[in-house]
């Protein structure tokens, strides 16, 4: 019952912590700060475990790098550039091709002369270019009524001249939410200009034009009432205003109708049209999902700068032969992007941080970011992070199991079994992130959860077993010494190497009326009253520093330790001796009918101090002839009518002690006599009469030591008759009326031999 209670407490406590772990997930998950914490953790790490990988194969970019300018012979910065190097580019990307062809450059402001004309009018010649357009945001002060005043964000486009923007197909920003000099997100729509779409999207957009009347038919199947007023084929869509219309009236029907995207992938589905044309069909998804998506998204970068394919620009304009063969290759049928683009020069215009830059130092262009978000939306593979509730609930299952792993099992089996666990969470969130973007929490339970659930639980492990060591502890404590208990826990030595022989003093108790007081209880009772009588006694004993005690039945014995006939040792065993006497007489006051009266015997010497036993059971005892002779002296206390029998060496020189020699005994078992004193008390508080008879008795011992038997009758016979209840004066008065007349034995007569324990 006992181990269930345990085992189930341990449980409870094992599935708090995994809360308290998961928590700390949970709570974290939505601070301010902590999506950068995990981009720039957590979403670098997922990127550089994956390395590069290959782009699809409809994108390309035309770079322009800082040997451009001189290879040309033009300034080096490309604004000074004559705008017919940008016709004669176009020219070349028609002549190899490119379905879509993107100008990542600022033609806002107008050339004069023909500069403009002519490249107009290969923009309209070729009819699939999109135009930059510069978007300019500031801050701008408001004035409301009442005199308040305030700050809003306003954005505004700028884009090309008029003449450049009439001959283009499109015109579309591509603003990038820039943290840090580092690009993590690009837009598709950009909501602050009413869902005007961006130059990404407008790429996928025209490069789906193949199979526009179809996708004009699904949105007006899905009930895009807007789509009524498209117009019918690519080619209507002449102008810039034009293809905004399309594509802004598409994006807020998708956002703002319930069902029409739902509606649209049925009709997609269900197409005759691409029914023999499968690609046209996942190229009408990938559509579908750029305008139900969002229209902010994480950019799934494919590698270091130049990952995407690129062709020096002044490359373009000055090849021939093989080279131009080679160009049109790689060129033909995709969407070219161009702009700068220096794949050696770290101080390049227009740079953009990402995990991937290198120790060069080269970063991504903006231009190869515009073609790989088009690469992202035109494979419907851009980064997206998991739900927040998912999220949420992905960290507190995960912090959960590891803080319930770490506090139930074994410290070192715990710390390899969650390493284990975060290993195979950081393996699915890879492959969940390789096989389709999903974007898991990854920095949080690693280099939060992680070490919380490790360092919190090993600190949990280590105050358990200390808790459990202070149990373990406090219970060898009731059977060990504390000297030996602090040996064997702190020094760890092994049990065998605390058995020694010492000097010290050894104290023999034993109590008269034992017998008749488990006579008349249960055994239960006896128990309850043992305890409570041994407790009593060995309040008294630790209270002068007892270094061993021994309880056994009805009887201690106990010892103090020190050098060979150390006063002090000799000091505490006496005051404890005495201390006993006065407890035992408390403990009769406290408990009903308890009339207990003590017996002690104390010896000093040289004995045994450590385990003894067999069979795999052991009890540390002391062992040797000071503390059989105490056990002897506390039986002679029954002869004799004492109550504290000492061997002389054990008083010797003692202050403050009143004692009374006794002579000497040859104890049972013993060949030599002992010198016995009995201990009567405190000097000071011993009163006149004991101190007679000490006196007294000292003398009429005198003569009987003499073998002077009738001298010492005559003195032993007086003190009878003054002490008649002293049992010493007794039994010294029969000896000398025996040895008196005739009965001394031959050899130490003087000696008391005793025939019985």
């Amino acid at each position: 019952m006992a181990l269930s209670i345990l085992k189930r407490s341990k449980i409870i406590r094992g599935l708090a912590f995994g809360i308290l772990v998961a928590l700390v997930g949970g709570i974290i998950l939505p601070i301010p700060g902590m999506q950068a914490f995990e981009r720039s953790f957590g979403l670098s790490w997922l990127f550089q475990l994956r390395g590069a990988i290959e782009p699809p194969d409809n994108v390309a970019v035309i770079g322009i790098d800082g040997t451009t300018g001189e290879a040309l012979g033009l300034p080096k910065m490309p604004r000074d550039w004559p705008r017919t190097t940008h016709s004669a580019v176009l020219e070349a990307l028609i002549d190899y091709g490119a379905e879509v062809v993107v100008f990542d450059f600022d033609f806002s402001r107008p050339r004069g002369g023909s500069e403009d004309r002519r490249l107009a009018e290969q923009i309209a010649r070729a009819g699939n270019v999109v135009l930059f357009e510069r978007l300019v945001g500031k801050r701008q002060r408001i004035v409301r009524a009442g005199g308040d005043s305030g700050w809003v964000w306003i954005e505004e486009a700028v884009p090309p001249n008029e003449l450049l923007a009439t001959a283009a197909r499109a015109v579309a920003p591509f603003p990038l939410p820039k943290v840090d000099q580092a690009a993590h997100q690009f837009w598709t729509f950009k909501q602050s200009l009413g869902n005007a779409p961006t130059t990404a999207a407008v790429g996928v957009q025209m490069i789906c034009f193949p199979f526009y009347k179809e996708w004009v038919s699904i949105l007006r199947q899905a009930g895009i009432a807007a789509a009524e007023e498209f117009p019918e084929t690519p080619w209507h869509i002449k102008t810039p205003s034009e293809m905004a219309q399309v594509m802004t009236g598409t994006r807020r029907a998708f956002v703002e109708t319930e069902g029409v995207a739902e509606r649209a992938r049925a009709g997609i589905e269900t197409s005759d049209h691409f029914n023999g044309n499968p690609k046209e069909r996942d190229a009408a998804r990938v559509l579908a999902a750029l305008y139900a998506g969002s229209a902010d998204r994480y950019i799934n970068f494919y590698g270091p700068p130049g990952t995407i394919p690129t062709v020096a620009y002044h490359r373009v304009l000055q090849a021939h032969g093989d080279e131009r063969e080679r160009q049109a290759a790689l060129l033909k049928d995709k969407v070219v992007f161009v702009g700068y683009s220096d794949l050696f020069e770290p101080d390049q215009p227009d740079r953009f941080y990402s995990v991937f830059t290198g120790e060069d130092g080269v970063d991504l262009s903006g231009v190869e970011i515009m073609a790989t978000s088009f690469a992202n939306l035109i494979t419907d593979f851009s980064v997206r992070p998991l739900d927040p509730f998912l999220s949420l609930g992905l960290l507190l299952a995960f912090g959960f199991v590891l803080g319930v792993t770490v506090y139930m099992l074994p410290a070192i089996i715990a710390v390899t079994a969650v390493v284990i666990l975060t290993a195979v969470y950081f393996y699915v969130a890879f492959f969940l992130f390789t096989t389709s973007g999903l974007w898991a929490p990854l920095s949080i339970p690693v280099l939060v959860q992680l070490p919380v659930a490790v360092v919190f639980g090993l600190v949990a492990h280590y105050l358990i077993e200390r808790a459990r060591e202070r149990k373990m502890t406090a219970a060898m404590s009731y059977y060990l010494p504390e000297n030996v208990l602090r040996e064997l826990t702190e020094g760890q030595v092994a049990p065998e190497s605390v058995n020694r022989v010492v000097y010290g003093v050894c104290l023999a108790n034993d109590m008269t009326g034992f017998s008749t007081i488990s006579e008349h209880k249960t055994p239960q009772e006896l128990a309850v009253f043992m305890n409570e009588y041994f407790d009593t006694l060995a309040q008294k004993l630790k209270a002068n520093g007892v270094d061993v005690m021994e309880f056994h039945a009805d009887t201690i014995m106990c010892a103090w330790l020190g050098e060979e006939g150390a006063l002090e040792a000799r000091q505490r065993a006496l005051a404890a001796a005495s201390g006993v006497i006065e407890a035992i007489d408390d403990f009769n006051t406290g408990h009903e009918g308890a009339s207990l009266k003590p017996r002690i015997g104390l010896q000093d010497g040289q004995f045994y101090l450590g385990h003894t036993g067999g069979g795999g059971r052991m009890s540390y005892s002391i062992l040797g002839d000071p503390a059989n002779s105490a056990a002897r002296l506390e039986s002679l206390n029954k002869h004799l009518g004492t109550q504290i029998l000492a061997a002389e060496t054990v008083t010797q020189d003692v202050p403050d002690l009143e004692t009374r020699p006794l002579g000497r005994f040859r104890l049972v078992g013993k060949a030599e006599g002992t010198p016995v004193v009995e201990v009567v008390g405190k000097a000071d508080q011993v009163d006149g009469a004991e101190r007679q008879l000490t006196e007294d008795f000292a003398k009429a011992l005198k003569s009987f030591h003499d073998h002077d038997w009738n001298e010492a009758q005559n003195r032993f016979g007086d003190l009878a008759e003054a002490f008649p209840d002293y049992k010493p004066v007794q039994l010294y008065l029969d000896l000398s009326r025996k040895y008196a007349d005739g009965e001394a034995p031959s050899e130490h007569p003087e000696v008391v031999t005793m025939s019985e324990k």
